[in-house]
């Protein structure tokens, strides 16, 4: 497509294949391949690279699962390997593994759409988590490949040339920092260059449901990123229909196939979709601090290469190759002024839109990002790395560049005060600006006439001083260059980025591969018993998605659509949590097993990276209440609400006694002797003695903790120091638990419970006993979806079910909400795709046979 000309010329309409015949396409189809292969091959090359610099798993030993790698992806990976290999408890709707079950279909699309997430299932499950690092430079590399087929159809130009500044998009800052341990997040590299080529086909009249099929895999792979995608390529739509040359008509029509094929590929995605986003509404609320814009020296600081500064700030860098030749745009009069206005304007419109809140929020999809909230970076570096192509392919002058590459080092010496400010930063500035200068010169000096933007326009440095013919080995010379400028500043760029974040507490790695790890599973798998009864994984936990990681059925799971159901149903009886809520963690506590049918646990053994399972009584998944209880404890304690769930009186809450200092406070009460006495402190952070074992406190994350045996005398002292200011244990820290009425409880839960119960992917029946009357209590939280055979009733937030005479089963079956509605509405958009396709075809034939 002709996009740029030079000055003198005006913008024309674009050809459909660039002027070359059918003969043309033939001949040169096969080195349309290198330039994506070479983007490929340098960006993941060079993000491996930074791995074995930094000696990072697995070529070294420093970890490389951060934050939410460790605790959700590589967890959610290894269930989706369960899931295809059938050993998942649970489907696609829905997983019986987590939060006493917990809906799948919102998780999977969030965790799991990166369609590179897959080939995690092929290799053996002890090795997921490699598959899962694997994922960044694969989506990397991807991204870079698309971004040179893109720039190819934005203008024509050397493979290479475009192949080497694809991969500075692949390799851009935010995609070396913030995405690099994101899987999901990193689709949305891939998806701007892929709806690029979209907008590109909507400019040529040509492809409908192609572009439908590129806009619906962008949204498949990953909605957040992919909507901050969708955005940016309106902005380039827009963009190309101001600079070309087309009619009213034509602009229009290419807007009604844009936006047709927009809703269509999206349609396509909704049986994802709209579940996702009802989850999302119907998910425990976070306290999402309001959008605060970083100071411009910080937010310009971004800007420059290898730079990565504290905390969530921008990182909207690409290599200083890119920097420098985008820098040069403006000057470039070999491409028309109209042009470079529009471009150099809508860039600029894009990176200060990331400064304001409103537009901050639109980016964000009209939500407050939670988090780092600068995660639409990659589209700037994107549309810089634009500028950079069309700067490069009309042949930039010398001085232009050297004056580009001059503002570039005095930029970095005017922000060298900026708070972090270093690491790799001034030697990408000097280092890498200086041979990419010198790497642009000898291509200068190397091309000859004719190789420009069109015939007749020679603006190489050669060209001007007559060398072109007698200096092409230049041309190679300058092409190894530019590659090994950008492996290597962008393997420092990488390398720099893991290093500085792994200074802030939250980055520490954490091991998704041990002998620990290896023993835990297998300490699971050797008391599973599910449906009989639930295992818990127990405690330490080595994520916070263990009973995904590791095959059990406890309470613990994070991930951002765990239901506000599953919140008030467990935070009332004890156990610990933190992200607002969206986050659940174990608690050893004998009451909460008989609530919730779990029968075995595991628990680190004496030796070391040894875990012993123990199996025990437990009711099962489905019992019968067949009278109201009310808990005679105190109604605001912990230990009420959990015997108003089993029904049954099976705690004393004795008086506490407090003493001590603020910050050394000391409780003692008086228990029955032989009892089991538990502290519950949620306010308190710091560590807990009792007798001669002393333990953490982490206020609410660590729940109910069990203090054990009461002696003989029956006194029960425990020592809290804390770091908490004004906090205290509250008024009923201790429950003195009887276990020979739990045991009784149980026994009669077992007994009137049900005699069988079966469970699918994610349907649940239970068999009752003859006469059983009452209600029916199902040992799972209400999360939105369910419908059972009887209608729900509240149940301290656990679905129950009032048994009608004569019942003898129940059942329930889970649909997340939204999936009919979105399954219709994709099998419209499919049906419309298909028609346009099959009347397309059946017209071109006709055409041809006429």
């Amino acid at each position: 497509m002709g996009t740029v000309t030079s000055e003198p010329k005006t913008a024309g309409s674009p050809p459909p294949d660039d002027g070359r015949g059918p003969a043309t396409r033939r001949r040169t189809r096969p080195t349309g391949l290198y330039g994506p292969l070479l983007a490929f091959l340098v960006t993941a090359g060079a993000f491996c690279a930074a791995w074995v610099a930094r000696g990072t798993f697995p070529f070294g030993n420093t970890g490389r699962a951060l934050n939410d790698q460790a605790n959700q992806y590589v967890p959610f990976h290894r269930a989706l390997w369960d899931l295809v290999h059938g050993q998942a408890a649970g489907d696609v709707l829905f997983t019986w593994r987590g939060g006493f079950g917990q809906q799948f279909l919102s998780d999977y699309y969030t965790y799991l759409g990166n369609p590179f997430s897959w080939p995690a299932v092929l290799v053996p499950r002890e090795h997921v988590d490699l598959a899962v690092f694997a994922i960044t430079p694969i989506t990397m590399g991807t991204a870079a490949a698309l971004m040179t087929v893109y720039l190819g159809k934005l203008q024509s130009g050397p493979w290479w040339q475009r192949g080497v500044l694809g991969a500075t998009y692949g390799l851009c800052g935010w995609a070396l920092s913030d995405a690099s341990y994101i899987p999901m997040w990193l689709w949305g590299l891939v998806a701007l260059p892929l709806l690029g080529i979209a907008v590109e086909w909507c400019l040529e009249g040509r492809r409908w449901p192609g572009v439908a099929l590129l806009v619906s895999l962008a949204w498949f792979g990953n909605f957040y990123t992919a909507m901050m995608a969708t955005m940016a390529a309106c902005v380039l739509l827009a963009v190309r229909l101001i600079t070309l040359d087309l009619t009213g008509a034509q602009r229009l029509r290419a807007l009604a196939r844009a936006a047709t094929a927009t809703v269509t590929g999206i349609l396509l995605t909704l049986p994802l979709l709209l579940p996702s986003f009802l989850s999302s509404g119907a998910a425990q609320p976070t306290k999402a601090a309001a959008f605060d814009p970083v100071r411009i020296e910080i937010f310009l600081a971004g800007m420059l290469p290898a730079t990565h500064l504290w905390g969530g700030r921008p990182r909207l860098y690409v290599a200083s190759l890119g920097l420098i030749l985008a820098g040069a745009f403006l000057f470039n009069t070999a491409i028309a002024k109209r042009t470079r206005l529009v471009w150099a304007a809508a860039t600029l419109l894009v990176v200060v839109s990331f400064q304001f809140p409103p537009t901050q929020y639109v980016w964000h999809g009209l939500a407050v990002p939670n988090g780092n909230p600068y995660r639409e970076a990659f589209v700037f570096s994107g549309m810089v790395v634009v500028l950079a192509w069309l700067s490069l392919a009309n042949r930039p002058r010398p001085l232009h560049l050297a004056l580009a590459a001059a503002l570039l080092v005095v930029a970095a010496f005017v922000l060298r005060r900026t708070d972090d400010f270093g690491g790799w930063t001034w030697p990408a500035v000097l280092g890498g600006g200086s041979l990419s200068l010198l790497a642009l010169v000898l291509l200068g000096l190397g091309q000859g006439h004719g190789q420009g933007p069109g015939p007749g326009h020679g603006h190489g440095l050669g060209s001007r001083l007559g060398l072109g013919e007698k200096r092409r080995f230049l041309v190679p010379v300058a092409a190894a260059l530019m590659v090994a400028v950008v492996f290597a500043e962008s393997t420092a760029a990488a390398a720099n980025a893991d290093a500085r974040r792994a200074r802030e507490r939250w980055a520490k790695p954490a091991a998704t591969s041990s002998q620990s790890i290896a023993n835990h599973f297998e300490a699971v798998r050797g008391v599973d018993g599910w449906p009989a009864h639930r295992t818990d994984s127990g405690a330490p936990q080595t994520s916070y998605n263990d009973a995904l990681a590791l095959r059990a059925e406890g309470p613990q799971y994070y991930s951002s659509y765990l239901p506000a159901a599953t919140y008030q149903a467990l935070e009332p009886l004890g156990y610990g949590w933190k992200n607002d809520g969206r986050t659940f963690f174990g608690a050893d506590n004998p009451v909460l097993d008989a609530i919730f049918s779990i029968g075995a646990r595991v628990r680190p053994g004496t030796a070391p990276d040894s875990w012993t399972a123990t199996t025990f009584a437990a009711p099962p998944l489905v019992t019968l209440r067949s009278t109201p209880y009310a808990s005679p404890n105190p109604a605001d304690s912990v230990w009420a609400h959990q015997e108003n769930v089993l029904g049954a009186t099976v705690y004393r809450v004795p008086e506490v006694r407090r003493g001590g200092t603020p910050t050394a406070q000391t409780y003692t009460a008086q228990c029955a002797p032989g009892s089991a006495a538990f502290w519950y402190s949620p306010e308190l952070y710091g560590s807990l003695a009792h007798g001669s074992a002393r333990r953490p406190l982490e206020d609410r994350m660590s729940g109910v903790l069990p203090l054990g045996p009461v002696p003989a005398s029956g006194a029960v002292e425990v020592t809290v120091d804390t770091r908490t200011a004004d906090a205290t244990a509250g008024a009923h820290p201790i429950g003195c638990l009887d276990r020979t009425a739990l045991d009784a409880r149980i026994r009669d839960l077992t007994a009137t419970g049900a005699t069988s119960v079966d469970t699918g992917g994610h349907t649940i029946e239970a068999t009752l006993p003859r006469g059983a009357s009452g209600t029916a209590v199902l040992a799972m939280t209400n999360v939105p979806g369910w419908q059972c055979s009887a209608p729900i009733r509240p149940f301290h937030g656990l679905v129950a079910l009032d048994i009608a005479p004569g019942t003898s089963k129940v059942s329930c079956t889970f649909t997340p909400k939204g999936l009919t509605p979105g399954l219709a509405a994709a099998a419209l958009a499919l049906l419309t795709l298909i028609s346009v396709t099959t009347t397309t075809y059946v017209r071109r034939r006709r055409e041809k046979n006429a």
